[in-house]
């Protein structure tokens, strides 16, 4: 039986941080599903659409294995797509006890649902202190994101307006 895992977030955008979780997920699990979802709690900057294409596109340039699968999810829950995909586990990323104290009644409730478990993997140090928003935030005040995300972001970021 394949082993496969969700890594689901709204990596708006993918920083290296995220590139982490998912390469040391994909050397866990036989088959890793990189899941852009909708967060209605936030605004995004980038439309799921070009969230998906820059992740496609960190991944195929960090090299990653082929057992990688982006995709999107707007409708339904989490849990929906795990059953769909044969998932039994998500892969959460987390940098502090902020995030666990965020993530657990959901990993809760997602076992409760589907019996789908959730995994919480610590980041490189080096990668600790990065999120999406602290990304957004430095490059909408013109700063450089270079060391915090994949070169097709911050590529892709200097063009387009933040």
């Amino acid at each position: 039986m394949r082993r496969i895992a969700v890594v689901p977030g709204s990596f708006d955008p993918v920083t290296l941080g995220h590139l982490d979780v998912i390469e040391r997920a994909a050397g866990l699990f036989d088959e890793v599903h990189v899941l852009v979802v909708h967060n209605p709690g936030k605004t995004a900057l980038l439309p799921i659409s070009q969230r998906v294409s820059l992740l496609q596109r960190a991944i195929a340039d960090a090299g990653l294995p082929d057992t990688i699968t982006v995709a999107s999810w707007s409708m339904g829950l989490l849990v929906d797509y795990c059953l769909e995909v044969g998932a039994s586990v998500l892969i959460k990323g987390i940098r502090s006890q902020v995030d666990v104290a965020y993530e657990t009644p959901m990993a809760i409730v997602n076992r409760n649902l589907a019996g789908v478990e959730t995994i919480f993997m610590l980041p490189d140090p080096a990668n600790a202190h990065v999120s999406s928003s602290l990304v957004r935030q430095v490059a909408a005040l013109g700063g450089d994101i270079s060391p915090y995300v994949p070169r097709v972001v911050a590529e892709y970021l200097q063009k387009a307006p933040v």
